[in-house]
């Protein structure tokens, strides 16, 4: 069988739609009709059915899912295995997945030194979506996913980036920024949180607060860290935020140590397996931990 129908086969599987596994594949949606029609005759099976949600899977296609999948990964390892990368002369695009903190604390930092490691490669900063991730990994959508380690779905590789505390932020002139900041003080204030889904009013801060028998007021919630700045320097608000992002914050805001423990997180890359040994992806997980660490001792 002609391995490019293989390839549109696990479009097809993963998408359940012909538009969408089409778009997906770059091809016209008549273009992939066809090729269906080749695939239902090969395998004997109509593969994908009408639903009342658009099409479904057959028995036949489910049981077919996850051995494509490791045969497209098995070959992409073959291929890839023969192939050398240099990243003074190559052109290649690479598509990394992380939130926006993560995003402006490691990406951009890779970014900012592409111009010198890979002149001729590209870096697509898109949005973490962990419902799309692994599915997108695997296609060869994605090529790294950066979160928290437990975010990181089991059947991708993954390996830790860096550790991750919290610090507080509050305007420079606020009359609380003058002084190490005490419990009474910083419970008291009006407080700015990160809810990354949106609409959260309780977080790591106030699980550290519970055991001390204290509370604190979420005057506002946000749904991304890089909100924090413009909101924190025109109010009284204070907000807790990753110690990093805190330190790139330092020149236009008060950084203070919070007057509890906060319990932090780890931040971790994960790939799927048929990345694991192409010499381009090696060469962009080694140069990603190279620019954290870099940042960190600087």
């Amino acid at each position: 069988m002609d391995l490019n129908l293989l390839v549109s086969l696990d479009a097809l599987l993963a998408e359940a739609h012909v538009t969408r596994a089409a778009a997906r594949l770059g091809l016209s949606q008549p273009a992939l009709s066809a090729q269906l029609r080749q695939l239902r005759a090969a395998f004997g099976d109509p593969l994908l059915v009408p639903s009342p949600r658009g099409m479904a899977l057959t028995a036949r296609a489910e049981a077919l899912r996850a051995p494509l999948r490791e045969l497209l990964a098995g070959v992409h390892h073959l291929l890839a295995s023969s192939r050398t990368f240099d990243p003074l002369s190559a052109r290649q695009r690479f598509r990394i997945a992380a939130t926006d903190a993560i995003h402006s604390i490691v990406t951009t930092a890779l970014a900012a030194r592409l111009g010198t490691l890979a002149p001729h490669c590209q870096v697509a900063m898109q949005s973490a979506d962990l419902r799309t991730a692994e599915e997108q990994l695997a296609a060869g959508e994605l090529d790294l996913l950066l979160h928290t380690p437990g975010a990181i779905p089991p059947s991708l590789h993954a390996r830790k980036l860096y550790d991750e505390t919290f610090l507080c932020v509050l305007r420079r002139d606020h009359p609380a920024a003058a002084a190490p900041l005490d419990l009474d003080t910083f419970c008291a204030l009006p407080h700015a949180m990160v809810s990354p889904a949106g609409g959260g009013f309780s977080g790591a801060v106030d699980d550290a607060l519970q055991p001390l028998g204290r509370t604190r007021t979420v005057q506002v919630s946000v749904n991304s860290f890089l909100l924090v700045p413009a909101l924190v320097e025109t109010s009284d608000l204070i907000a807790s935020v990753p110690a990093r992002l805190a330190r790139r914050w330092s020149a236009q805001l008060a950084v203070l140590a919070p007057p509890c423990a906060i319990p932090g997180f780890s931040v971790a890359m994960g790939w799927h397996a048929r990345a694991h040994a192409d010499p381009a992806q090696v060469w962009m997980r080694d140069t990603l931990r190279q620019v954290v660490a870099d940042a960190a001792g600087a």
